[in-house]
């Protein structure tokens, strides 16, 4: 009777829908999209695993964030939605300004048409976060007439720890803490090249 009753158990908890994949708290109205399409890193990659080449799964993240944070080779093409000036220095941050890369859309459309795929095709899109690359990534898509843009909610890295020791350690949700595959090699294939 025990071993009947944890399976039941298990059996509805795997039938909830997972918390992850919720929309964004509606207080954050910078990580809402049009199309309301939400995926955690392991939906994310279920999808991908099961739909393969009719879904595009694109990383957003600049190339030299990727080459230190490391990357996924589940992603079809790296194509940064904001690029490293390295000619001009941020105003109140101790780095390079970032500004938005000009051939975003047109470059997702591209890496579509080369896969023989259309603008009805599944996108998804994943920053570091899913916070402020991630939902601005997909509002560049909306108009262009694209069909379903999904947002991967935790990102790569998954989100700070608060609080303790390891304050500010991303060690809370993304790709890279729920196990899935990663390396800090990557594919050059996959990866954006400056022109």
């Amino acid at each position: 009777m025990r071993n009947l009753t944890f399976c039941l158990l298990a059996v509805t908890m795997l039938a909830l829908p997972s918390p992850a994949s919720a929309a964004p708290e509606p207080q954050d109205p910078k990580r809402q999209t049009p199309w309301q399409l939400y995926l955690d890193s392991p939906e994310a990659y279920a999808m991908k695993i099961a739909k393969g080449d009719q879904v595009l799964f694109v990383d957003v993240r600049e190339p030299i964030e990727i080459m230190f944070t490391g990357f996924t080779d589940v992603v079809d093409v790296n194509i940064p939605f904001m690029i490293a000036n390295r000619s001009k220095w941020h105003p109140t941050k101790p780095n390079f300004a970032m500004e938005k890369n000009p051939d975003f859309e047109t470059e997702i459309a591209q890496a579509l048409k080369a896969r023989g795929l259309t603008k009805n095709t599944p996108v998804i899109l994943m920053c570091r976060s899913g916070g402020a690359r991630g939902a601005p990534s997909a509002l560049a898509l909306q108009g262009k007439g694209y069909a379903k843009v999904y947002l991967v909610v935790d990102g790569f890295e998954g989100g700070s720890i608060k609080a303790g020791e390891q304050k500010n350690w991303r060690l809370k949700d993304g790709w890279k803490n729920a196990g899935l595959p990663w390396s800090y090699k990557l594919n050059k294939e996959k990866m954006y090249f400056a022109e």
